[in-house]
């Protein structure tokens, strides 16, 4: 992370570099991009909605996350929450931040910006605890947030728009750090 610096980034200024990142990270679809700019610019109007980057010396961004206090009534916690009820963990949707996206362009993963960028944003949460969903297949970035935490609260959660299933995990505030 030498020449990374994470810092707070006005997302909506910067949203078409962000969601070329998520393009790299996630394998989206030009169609896929152009509805979620919507989307984002959307929820960086919400209260409390705040987003960090991670930007090279020159200015390059090379990581994002973005996230808000959860809602009960937002569209994602609407979709998890019949699994969570029956996992019996449905009091996570309240109390919570939830970590919208977070993504870390290929060339720069596995350096540690993921795990900066995470614990950065939920370290300046309000809430005492917070909450995501992830693709449900063990990868990099669910070690990582088993390792700052997260638990798995529901698996096999079907989003509308996506082909595979995710998992809702959560975490008590602040989040684990290594040894």
């Amino acid at each position: 992370m030498d020449d990374v610096v994470v810092r707070p980034v006005d997302l909506a200024a910067r949203v078409d570099d962000a969601l070329a990142v998520q393009a790299l990270a996630f394998g989206l679809s030009e169609d896929e991009v152009a509805v979620r700019r919507h989307i984002v610019l959307r929820h960086l109007q919400n209260p409390g909605a705040c987003a960090y980057g991670a930007t090279t010396a020159a200015g390059r961004l090379v990581g994002f996350v973005y996230g808000m206090p959860n809602d009960r009534t937002h569209w994602w916690s609407t979709v998890v929450q019949p699994y969570l009820v029956r996992e019996g963990n449905d009091d996570w949707l309240d109390d919570s931040f939830v970590i919208t996206e977070l993504h870390v362009h290929p060339g720069f993963q596995g350096r540690g910006i993921g795990r900066e960028l995470i614990t950065t944003i939920t370290d300046a949460a309000e809430q005492p605890r917070s909450i995501l969903s992830a693709i449900d297949i063990e990868n990099p970035a669910r070690f990582l947030y088993r390792a700052l935490g997260y638990r798995d609260l529901a698996r096999r959660v079907h989003f509308p728009s996506a082909a595979k299933p995710y998992a809702v995990m959560g975490a008590p505030l602040p989040l684990l750090r290594p040894n």
